[in-house]
């Protein structure tokens, strides 16, 4: 793979990238330095990229280990699973904080899952990935996916209704 072939291949999955990290990471620069290494990361194995089925999985699956392996080495204070990425200037100044204050305790409910569900979440919910990379980027067998997303799915829908039956939202 040439310079030009690789730079393609990255422009079309480098925001994916940046928005598992984010998710990983939370702070918007580690990520950036992430997806940076990775990159790097890439580029050294560029070679033997077109031997994978789905390079795209590969690539996110780098990703998802370099950026469980900052978090294991704690190299920023600040990182821990979140996700707080959401604007919306369409909606009134009212709906917007509402809708800003549903994500925050729907992050906030993210963050007590466990990370196998908040991973499965990230992949499946908020990057839309289909089960087939999903399987690629985890190595968990189907089922094993659409079982954990369905527990988590219930525990986020459990609380929710809890917080509003409680009037915490």
């Amino acid at each position: 793979m040439n310079q030009q072939e690789f730079l393609v291949f990255i422009e079309h999955i480098k925001d994916k990238m940046y928005r598992l990290s984010v998710r990983l990471l939370v702070s918007k620069e580690a990520a950036q330095d992430a997806v940076q290494e990775v990159f790097v990361k890439l580029w050294n194995k560029r070679d033997t990229l077109k031997k994978y089925d789905n390079a795209h999985a590969f690539a996110m699956t780098v990703t998802k280990n370099h950026c469980l392996d900052q978090l294991k080495l704690k190299k920023n204070n600040n990182l821990r699973i979140v996700h707080s990425n959401y604007e919306d200037e369409s909606k009134s100044l009212q709906k917007h904080l509402e809708a800003k204050n549903e994500l925050e305790i729907v992050t906030e409910i993210i963050k007590d899952l466990s990370e196998q569900e908040q991973t499965l979440i990230q992949l499946r919910d908020i990057e839309q990935l289909e089960y087939e990379e999903i399987i690629e980027i985890t190595g968990m067998k189907p089922t094993a996916i659409r079982v954990a997303l369905s527990r988590a799915r219930k525990k986020i829908r459990k609380e929710i209704i809890k917080k509003h039956r409680y009037g915490t939202v």
